[in-house]
């Protein structure tokens, strides 16, 4: 018995200095060894803060890269009305931007109407030219100004045909004045074929809607895609309401500015009716539009008169291509041009569908 105590004192101690030893061992393993001496105070228990590179550098976005690319395009203008016996004249300020080598601008007729006797164009590097109205249109609310300057950077211009609701919207302009010139701002699509009623009883039509922030002063600057293709032109804005501000699709004015540069003018095409596509419709009571134009009237000895067509009928399209907005329709007419003739597919009220050729009159809004 004795000895089997013996035995069992050895084996317990045994196992005893083992498990010391695995723990002398796990001690040192995960104790920090410092070399020297090392007093206390030196000790810093501020946490290591490890710098981490830049992400992206400056200047590489898709907003600045568009912005670098538009704004020598942009330009501020300002006009003066003188007043006479019948006007107590005014003034406009607002945006535009460079179309042509030639020193073509455009912007929005309330900035510069045909009505303007003095006009300036304030240019990206400083320069300011004496611009003069070459074509306007205030039911469109656009106007097309002339410069004489060298060395002058052009945009490209979209299709805003392509646009959907979402895509990336860039306006660049001079909100509040000059004070505050090529101003960039960004946000998205959203709405297409807009149309707004504004005093006596007129309509802006088929207006790209926006909520990049559009302030006034940004009148007549571009509306601008991610590819830094202008696609609309700024014009204006619901003061009611935040976040809502609207464009001019680019697509209409395209023929305009084809025309001038080849001709030096443009001479508004037309068959003497006055149309209200779908978007339009819903501001009139008693009348609805799924698709086409709508006549709501018809001038007496007009192209469209001499044809007989009648208020009520819908024009379904224009030389084989439908239309279902009044951009849509102006753009194919103005595409066509005055002295040629245009084959209209129009649907009367009893439902019949009749083919009309028509020759294209004008009027010169200038």
């Amino acid at each position: 018995m004795e000895r089997r105590s013996k035995l069992g004192y050895f084996i317990s101690s045994f196992i005893g200095i083992l498990v010391g030893a695995g723990l002398l061992l796990a001690i040192i393993q995960y104790t920090p060894v410092v070399k020297g001496t090392v007093k206390e105070k030196n000790i810093s228990t501020k946490p290591l803060v490890v710098e981490q590179a830049s992400v992206q550098k400056t200047g590489t976005s898709t907003i600045s890269i568009v912005a670098k690319n538009l704004m020598p395009a942009v330009v501020g203008v300002t006009s003066t009305i003188n007043p006479t016996r019948n006007s107590k004249g005014g003034s406009g300020v607002g945006s535009g931007i460079i179309v042509d080598k030639k020193g073509y601008i455009l912007t929005n007729n309330h900035v510069a109407s045909k009505e303007a006797n003095d006009i300036t164009v304030s240019l990206f590097d400083g320069r300011e030219l004496k611009g003069k109205v070459v074509w306007s249109d205030e039911s469109l609310d656009l106007s097309v100004l002339k410069i004489t300057g060298d060395n002058l950077t052009v945009a490209s211009l979209g299709d805003s045909k392509l646009l959907t609701v979402g895509d990336t919207a860039i306006a660049i302009g001079n909100p509040l004045g000059l004070t505050f010139q090529r101003t960039v701002t960004s946000g998205i699509i959203s709405a297409i074929n807009r149309t707004i009623g504004e005093e006596g009883g007129l309509f802006m039509e088929d207006l790209l809607q926006t909520d990049a922030s559009i302030n006034p002063g940004n009148s007549g600057g571009p509306l601008i895609n991610i590819n830094s293709e202008v696609i609309g032109i700024n014009t204006v804005k619901v003061t009611s309401a935040e976040g809502m501000g609207f464009a001019i699709p680019i697509n209409i004015v395209k023929p305009i500015l084809k025309s001038i540069a080849e001709k030096g003018t443009f001479v508004t095409p037309i068959i003497g009716i006055q149309g209200l596509d779908k978007q339009m419709a819903g501001f009139v009571p008693d009348i609805k539009v799924e698709k086409g134009i709508y006549v709501y009237a018809v001038k007496s000895g007009s192209p469209a008169d001499i044809q007989g067509i009648k208020k009520g009928d819908i024009i379904l399209s224009v030389n084989g291509t439908l239309v279902n907005t009044m951009v849509e329709f102006r753009s194919n007419l103005y595409s066509i041009g005055v002295g040629n003739s245009v084959s209209l597919k129009v649907r009367a009220s009893d439902q019949k569908e009749r083919d009309v050729n028509i020759k294209l009159v004008g009027t010169t809004n200038k």
